[in-house]
């Protein structure tokens, strides 16, 4: 049976009729069913007229006919003389048997015989047997019918009393022909009937008639429904459950084609597919943000739900909303910046449109809260905490302690995914979340530690003694002034490597940073001033022009060696040019502090940690984890190097930081036994004891006032003899607070007359900038110096951005790359159909009919 359809095959094998005699040779027991024999097992006497193409019987299951290859008139008696499908035991041969004896009785009886006696009597001599209960349901309903007619024929014998003395006076020729007409009916109503069985279904039970018909609807059903599934979700293709466009993208935008093993092992993880908890720990540059990535993407656009993705600084939140603002024009979902002042509370609720919020540790926290508050929670369905290590960091670790236990209270479908590169207490992370762990020691670039001891380097490995083995001794020749500017042979171990291969140094303080930086240089030969001149000569003026004409000193003299520093005391239009630099290969060496390990994504050939501590506090393990795991560029290097520069009063505590296990991780609320939330309780209630606070207060207030007034950080941080950074800083968090109390405002009418003052108030805090300039910063990427760049070049609004040309754009804009005419292109794309759709909503919201309308 081929999709519970029957077809039928009605062939002629001879056209002459056949002999009775013939029939009987082949006849078989009744009750055999038919199984299907191919031609070429019929044997030669069973291709005559007798047996032409009938197949042998069996005792197994009833089979089906095939389509007809010929079909008959319905003039041509199809069956002959060929008594039945079933032979002797059919009901034709019954038929055939009683109808020759009845003839016979009548023929000796005819003068005292009615002719209804011999129609009558073929039908009783049917009617008494039992039914065949292998015979096809219109064969068994025909054989019922005779049986009813059988039994209304003995009810009625007066009557076919008077019948047949009247039939008596009738000539012969009437008898005869009356007599023939009703045998033939006979016969001939069963010959309908049987022909009719043929080109039905086989007989089947009414039950398994039944389930064949529920289970040929659910088909027809569930035909429909995978239809209109596949017009209404995305083409699901091979990457991971992704759409097919995503792996294009991938390659497009990131330049990836496959993900590493351990990658596709775990985002094939069964708690992932089942969407638990998990927590995965890799060291430093193996590749897990991407997997989150993925997670995120799966969820936006296979689930439908919006996600919030955990950053610990505004640096990388920047440069992730930066990275995924190309997807979420590509594959139309939101991406949308908490950080700083950015951010809306509650979020913009979409129907269309998911959103994916990239926000720092202290933003999300409020964004969870908004989200609790308005019972929006549900509709986020992942969650993702970068460095969740920092959850033991201080008052930071405890906002992030915070928001996990919030979500996982409040919400039982948010999904939590947390990822680090140093773990210690595991398993007490995966208690409180509820989590899968998932762990490896995979790095793309293989990574060897070192240690230097005077003008000795020590290999780091667990297994010797002392965890020290000896590997070299330094050969670069000092003189004795440069021995006592270079104590630690920094200028050895770094014109090892630079300029062919890059390099980081760690320094303890932002001024030690500096100050080796200057160091260095005053000691490196003329022809690293030649190497990649013109790219040098270009940042400094970007520099310059970020600065309003002015260059810090002392990158305008470590610059054209190809070196710099980095560290909090930069404004963040300083930073990204030297970051870009250094990325770029303009730059072979940065002097940085640890902040930089927890950044962005900077990797070097080799990296050099000036001392085993920050400030005056030793390094932790994790700390140090994440220094060195900077060494090593994927595609770049085969091999990356980390040296920690040590003095003999540390060496025996250097062997725990470099060889111990990582520290654990503890709540910082419920720390020494609860003395972290009393002491907590206490700073609340000792608010009141005011003073140093109120003065400290009124200082960071006039600093304030003087960046609105003058909007230049240079000559603020001048007059009140504090870093750019800090200035910067101190903007970044008051913004953030006026946009908080904007808020607030919003929620009482009897506040209204602030809502105007605080909106300017808080855009002026944010950008520090002429009110024109101000929707141009708002794009990602653009600072200062480049906003006034792309308004004087007829750029003046964000719609003027969002529709620019890429290449008319780079050729316009000085010292603007491709690449980066693209990011720019791209967010403000991304803003603009963020504000439309903000408007849209407002729109949807003012023309929908009011669900509490009175009634008519």
């Amino acid at each position: 049976m081929n999709s519970g359809r029957l077809q039928v095959k009605i062939k002629r094998v001879c056209p002459r009729k056949r002999s009775r005699d013939g029939l009987k040779t082949q006849a078989t027991p009744a009750g055999r069913r038919w199984s299907s024999v191919p031609e070429t097992e019929l044997t030669p006497a069973g291709r005559r007229a007798g047996g032409g193409g009938l197949p042998r019987c069996s005792t197994g299951r009833r089979t089906s006919s095939t389509m007809a290859e010929e079909f008959c008139s319905d003039s041509e008696d199809l069956f002959a003389d060929y008594d039945s499908f079933l032979e002797d035991s059919s009901l034709l041969a019954k038929l055939d048997d009683a109808e020759q004896n009845e003839r016979q009785r009548a023929t000796d009886q005819l003068d005292g015989k009615h002719d209804e006696v011999l129609t009558d009597s073929i039908l009783d001599a049917i009617g008494d047997e039992e039914p065949l209960e292998d015979l096809p349901p219109s064969q068994l309903q025909f054989q019922q019918e005779v049986r009813d007619q059988a039994k209304r024929s003995r009810l009625q014998d007066g009557h076919q009393t008077s019948t047949t003395s009247v039939r008596k006076e009738a000539g012969p020729e009437t008898k005869t022909e009356d007599r023939t007409r009703r045998r033939r009916s006979v016969a001939d109503q069963l010959k309908r009937t049987m022909i009719g069985n043929a080109v039905v279904p086989a007989g089947v039970s009414r039950t398994a008639a039944l389930k064949e018909t529920v289970v040929s609807e659910e088909m027809s059903v569930a035909v429909q429904a995978m239809e209109t599934v596949s017009t209404e979700t995305p083409d699901l293709g091979p990457f991971y459950g992704l759409p097919t466009r995503v792996k294009d993208l991938m390659m497009d935008l990131r330049g990836i084609s496959s993900l590493y093993d351990w990658q596709q092992t775990c985002l094939n993880l069964d708690c992932v597919q089942q969407r638990k908890n998990l927590i995965y720990s890799l060291p430093t540059s193996g590749g897990k943000t991407l997997v989150a990535e993925i997670l995120i993407l799966r969820e936006l656009l296979c689930r439908k739900k919006d996600c919030l993705f955990i950053l610990p600084y505004i640096s990388l939140v920047q440069e992730k909303v930066r990275g995924l603002a190309s997807f979420g024009l590509e594959l139309d979902f939101m991406v949308e910046e908490y950080a700083g002042s950015k951010g809306r509370f509650p979020p913009v609720k979409r129907r269309n449109k998911k959103s994916v919020y990239v926000a720092t540790i202290e933003k999300a926290h409020s964004l969870v809260n908004s989200l609790i508050d308005t019972s929006r929670l549900e509709d986020l369905g992942l969650l993702v905490v970068d460095e969740l290590h920092m959850l033991g960091d201080g008052s930071r670790g405890a906002v992030i302690e915070m928001t996990l236990a919030k979500v996982q209270f409040m919400s039982k479908t948010t999904q939590i995914i947390g990822m680090s590169a140093t773990l210690g207490n595991i398993r007490d992370l995966q208690t409180f979340l509820r989590a899968e762990n998932y762990s490896s020691d995979f790095r793309p670039v293989e990574l060897k530690e070192f240690v230097k001891v005077n003008d000795t380097i020590y290999e780091v490995d667990p297994k010797e003694e002392n965890c020290f083995k000896f590997s070299r001794l330094l050969s670069f020749k000092y003189s004795s002034s440069m021995q006592k500017m270079d104590p630690d042979h920094i200028i050895a171990l770094v014109t090892e490597v630079i300029p062919t291969h890059s390099c980081l140094v760690f320094c303890p303080t932002k001024k030690n940073c500096e100050n080796v930086a200057q160091m260095i240089c005053r000691y490196l030969k003329e022809e690293f001033l030649q190497h990649q001149e013109a790219d040098k000569a270009m940042l400094l003026r970007d520099l310059k022009d970020g600065g309003n004409g002015t260059v810090c000193p002392v990158l305008s003299r470590t610059v054209p060696y190809g070196v710099a520093y980095h560290h909090s005391g930069l404004t963040s239009e300083e930073r990204r040019l030297l970051e870009e630099a250094y990325s770029r290969g303009t730059l072979c060496l940065l002097t940085c502090t640890s902040t930089l390990a927890a950044g962005i994504n900077l990797p070097a050939r080799r990296v050099i940690l000036r001392s085993p501590y920050v400030a005056s506090d030793f390094l932790k393990r994790s700390q140090y984890k994440q220094m060195v795991g900077r060494a090593g560029r994927a595609g770049i290097d085969s091999v990356g190097e980390s040296i920690l520069i040590l003095q003999d009063k540390d060496r025996s505590t250097a062997k725990s930081l470099v060889c111990a296990p990582m520290e654990n991780c503890y709540s910082n609320l419920m720390m020494d036994d609860g003395k972290g939330i009393l002491s907590l309780i206490l700073s609340l209630v000792g608010l009141n004891s005011v003073d140093q606070t109120v003065v400290t207060r009124m200082y960071l207030a006039l600093v304030l006032f003087w960046v609105l007034k003058e909007a230049d950080l240079w000559s603020v941080s001048e007059r009140f003899r504090l870093n750019r950074g800090f200035v910067q800083t101190l903007l970044s968090s008051s913004s953030a607070f006026c946009s908080a109390v904007l808020l607030f405002t919003q929620e009482l009418e009897e506040l209204w007359p602030y809502r105007a003052l605080l909106t300017e108030l808080t855009r002026r805090l944010s950008y520090c900038v002429k009110a024109e300039l101000i929707p141009l910063m708002e794009v990602a990427g653009v600072m200062e110096s480049r906003a006034k760049q792309l308004y004087n070049a007829g750029y003046r609004t964000l719609t003027h951005l969002a529709n620019a040309d890429v290449a008319f754009l780079t050729r316009t804009i000085e010292h603007l790359s491709r690449k980066q005419a693209n990011q720019i292109v791209a967010s403000a794309k991304m803003l603009l159909n963020e504000k439309a759709a903000a408007l849209q909503e407002e729109v949807d919201d003012l023309l929908t009919k009011p669900s509490d309308l009175p009634l008519i």
